[in-house]
């Protein structure tokens, strides 16, 4: 709708149908009626068919030139599972709630809507995996942003900022493995994973480092079969992050490096480094042609921001490409139960990505 008329918009409604068309990362399914489903929109609405690709068993929507000159890179998947968003659907005021409106598929009905009457090379990229690591995509991703000239990143805003850097990250899982024993008559018998993995947990917050935001974040961790046995095993997840590249690959080589702290306990890494640091010299060009157009139709400076959060702009940055990032929705709460986006900033935005590429393509 339009805060002036309530009118319910074309956009609204293809905004309304992708979020409705629930897509978790790891429900290929799922995964695979979303970008069925933005392709019928993008024939209806640009008047031309999207090509679907399958990336390493992973769906994958491209819209445009083969070979383009600006990329519009999104992403369909989401981190909710079916049926865990209620309402599904919601406006109030100027407040849309929805699974993956906020991150982020505001910010693909936004590009999409702005390729109208856009004459030139360019191509709208939609990946489903970029959740879970973009494991299948970043080849491609890499590969299309070498020969760009510029990648525009359709991520949510921070507060309508523009995102001009951020962190790098790295993924793991630690394994423990001990011995099981009975927990009340000779647990001197065992060897618990447990108590292992914590005693790696503490070494683990030791890695982290202010001067750069480098953070070592326990997440998952479980651990053992019965309330009565000594566990055999746990499993830790990591999520480490760093503004510098080179202070990532100091704790990725710490983390690889871990030898059992328990007697007898045996521990097993899997994982490491995945997306790069995206440096703020890689959107400093764009950033500023961004503020340049902005101001040209009107709007007020948009504003940037280095965040910890990373997305496909680190791969697409370390490809080599000029990258701006966060041209999405503006509103909150990406993965919380609060997520929302701002009704009145999406056609704002989409006007303006609009004027952005067309001074792109000059």
């Amino acid at each position: 709708m339009t805060l002036e008329t309530g009118r319910i918009t074309p956009m609204l409604q293809d905004l309304e149908s992708l979020v409705r068309c629930e897509s978790p990362s790891d429900d290929l399914s799922a995964c695979n009626k979303v970008v069925q489903l933005a392709n019928e929109i993008a024939t209806r609405e640009l008047g031309a068919t999207a090509e679907i690709l399958e990336v390493n068993g992973r769906p994958l929507f491209w819209w445009g030139d083969k070979n383009p000159k600006v990329v519009l890179l999104c992403h369909l998947d989401t981190v909710w599972p079916i049926g865990s968003f209620n309402p599904i659907w919601q406006i109030d005021g100027d407040v849309l709630r929805g699974p993956g409106t906020f991150d982020m598929k505001v910010g693909f009905v936004q590009a999409l809507y702005a390729l109208k009457g856009i004459q030139g090379s360019v191509a709208l990229i939609a990946t489903t995996d970029e959740e879970i690591g973009s494991h299948a995509s970043k080849d491609l991703i890499m590969q299309v942003s070498k020969t760009a000239q510029a990648v525009l990143v359709l991520e949510a805003s921070l507060d309508g900022k523009v995102k001009t850097g951020r962190k790098g990250t790295a993924m793991y899982v630690v394994k423990a493995v001990g011995l099981a024993s009975h927990a009340g008559l000779e647990p001197e018998k065992g060897i618990n994973a447990t108590v292992e993995i914590a005693a790696q947990i503490l070494k683990l917050k030791e890695l982290e480092n202010p001067e750069f935001g480098t953070t070592v974040v326990p997440t998952m961790l479980k651990g053992g079969t019965t309330a009565n046995t000594v566990p055999a095993e746990a499993t830790l997840e990591i999520d480490a992050r760093s503004f510098s590249q080179s202070d990532l690959e100091r704790v990725d080589r710490a983390i690889q490096s871990l030898s059992a702290i328990t007697p007898g306990a045996k521990i097993e890494i899997t994982g490491g480094l995945n997306r790069p640091v995206l440096e703020p010299a890689s959107c400093k060009e764009l950033y500023e042609i961004a503020e340049n157009v902005a101001k040209s139709i009107g709007m007020a400076p948009l504003g940037s921001a280095e965040v910890g959060g990373a997305s496909d702009g680190n791969f697409a940055a370390a490809a080599g490409a000029r990258v701006l990032d966060g041209l999405g929705a503006i509103g909150g709460g990406a993965h919380a139960a609060n997520e929302w986006a701002s009704v009145k900033a999406i056609d704002e935005r989409k006007n303006f990505l609009h004027a952005f590429i067309k001074e792109l393509l000059k």
